[in-house]
């Protein structure tokens, strides 16, 4: 049976410290074991070469997707992060054009998409090899992309279930979009519906660009 292509495919898809650690004894003994605490914050060093806390929310490691080469999140810190997860069967495929757009124009003043291919709806079927070249191909991406890995569910990746976790919602198709303020919070998370060049969800974008 022959493989459809990839660009025949988009029309099938619609819709420190002992001292730290004596202290929080001391000040629970007695009471009730309370929720882990999130991370504390790591040094990171981004590509301005100006060192910033990291935050819990990229504290991960993840595979790029050209050559699986371990890439830390935290080199992201102190940048506006709009996470993508992607696939290169679906109808909202061509969305690809409007991200690299995004990245490209707000990219000197922080911005930064991470797109994370994913096949939990069926439509990422490729290698990695085969999406990052399909993507660098047809859509000419160069924002920062990931391995292949699940987005949702008990599999989810670690940055997912954050994701989903902070904003109350898990994607629903491909093309979710969840923006990440320079402090590491969850702003907004955003359905495949929306297009990267709304007007509105750019206007978001924008402020978040702002705010130092």
């Amino acid at each position: 049976m022959r493989t459809p292509s990839r660009l025949s495919a988009l029309k099938r898809c619609t819709p420190a410290a002992a001292l730290a650690a004596c202290l929080f004894a001391l000040g629970t003994a007695g009471a009730q074991t309370p929720s882990a605490a999130p991370a504390a914050p790591t040094s990171a060093a981004p590509a301005d070469g100006v060192a910033t806390a990291c935050p819990a929310t990229l504290q991960h490691t993840f595979p790029r997707l050209q050559d699986e080469k371990p890439q830390d999140l935290c080199q992201y810190s102190g940048k506006v992060v709009l996470v993508v997860n992607t696939a290169s069967f679906c109808g909202f495929t061509p969305q690809y054009k409007g991200l690299e757009a995004l990245d490209s124009k707000y990219r000197s003043r922080g911005l930064v998409v991470l797109g994370f291919p994913s096949n939990d709806f069926s439509q990422e079927s490729g290698s990695n090899k085969e999406i990052a070249d399909f993507c660098e191909s047809t859509f000419g991406v160069k924002f920062p992309m990931f391995a292949k890995s699940s987005v949702r569910g008990a599999n989810a990746n670690p940055l997912f279930k954050q994701l989903a976790l902070a904003s109350g919602t898990t994607p629903k198709w491909n093309f979710y979009k969840y923006l990440i303020g320079r402090d590491g919070k969850v702003v907004q998370a955003w359905s495949s519906m929306t297009a990267p060049d709304e007007a509105a969800f750019v206007k978001v974008i924008e402020s978040q660009l702002a705010a130092h």
